[in-house]
């Protein structure tokens, strides 16, 4: 099959090394596309509920999927988040076509756009981190409880349904915390000159238009890999908001997979390794 060529794709929150990361779709979907530039926006790697007995293959592939972008000329910039946070240590580090770094402003066509995961804006990450962290365990529970209920309804014919995005809709502090940290963002996008700004952390897919009395920008959410399974994309000047879509993704299962044998560049070799020295010091945890 084909891969599209997409000028930029931006995707967040897949929290690898967790039970409700949906890593073989997301390995579809990075198979059927040919990225100009990658932009990895937080919370890729799941070190605050890592456990060393579940780092399943198909976690691994995504990792060494997005290795391969960069051997093959892809710039892969990896923005870091909350959950992944030890790799601020390494922040503005670049080896090859790979960059780590903790925000990011590109040109578009012309336009500025802003880019950063969003946990700046968290108050009970940056007052109260424990707190944060029993909050991470148990919504990481709910994924895997909803997992299993929508195996049954899938067993007996129904279509499957997201408890989090239920509970989330229902409570009206949650859709307040979510308005809240959008207007937030545009707000600091537009009064900081932004045409754009890109976030994640709160697992909320979204791309809107904002004014206010300073000016108009565009606000844009890549969602995450847990419910939405969603990602950006731009391209011809233009943004996408992606949804997975399982059939239309089959042909580009891992049987077509390209990545098992690479010819690796010594400074992409570099990257590989400091990512895999991450992995290495989470299993010893």
């Amino acid at each position: 099959m084909k891969k599209r060529i997409v000028e930029l794709v931006v995707i967040s929150d897949i929290h690898l090394g967790t039970y409700g990361c949906h890593a073989k779709e997301l390995l579809n979907y990075l198979n059927s596309i040919k990225p100009k530039t990658l932009i990895l926006n937080g919370d890729i790697i799941d070190i605050w509920q890592f456990r060393k007995r579940y780092f399943p293959k198909s976690h691994l592939k995504v990792i060494k999927k997005i290795i391969s972008f960069a051997s093959k000329g892809t710039e892969v910039i990896y923005i870091t988040g909350n959950h992944d946070e030890m790799l601020r240590k390494f922040s503005d580090a670049q080896m090859g076509n790979f960059k780590l770094v903790d925000k990011l402003v590109l040109e578009l066509d012309g336009k500025k756009a802003w880019f950063f995961h969003g946990d700046v804006f968290d108050a009970s990450i940056q007052n109260a981190k424990w707190l944060a962290k029993l909050g991470s365990w148990g919504y990481d529970m709910l994924i895997l409880f909803n997992q299993a209920i929508n195996w049954f309804l899938l067993r007996i014919g129904k279509e499957k349904f997201s408890l989090s995005k239920k509970i989330k809709n229902s409570v009206k502090k949650a859709v307040k915390y979510i308005n809240d940290f959008e207007d937030v963002a545009a707000e600091l996008a537009v009064k900081n000159k932004y045409s754009y700004v890109v976030c994640g952390h709160i697992h909320q897919p979204q791309m809107r238009k904002y004014e206010d009395k300073n000016g108009s920008c565009i606000y844009l959410n890549s969602g995450d890999w847990i419910e939405n399974l969603t990602s950006l994309e731009y391209h011809d000047a233009a943004w996408k908001l992606v949804h997975y879509e399982n059939e239309s993704m089959k042909a580009y299962e891992e049987s077509v997979e390209e990545i098992e044998s690479l010819e690796i560049d010594p400074e992409t070799l570099q990257a590989s390794f400091m990512v895999n020295e991450v992995i290495t010091s989470l299993k010893k945890l």
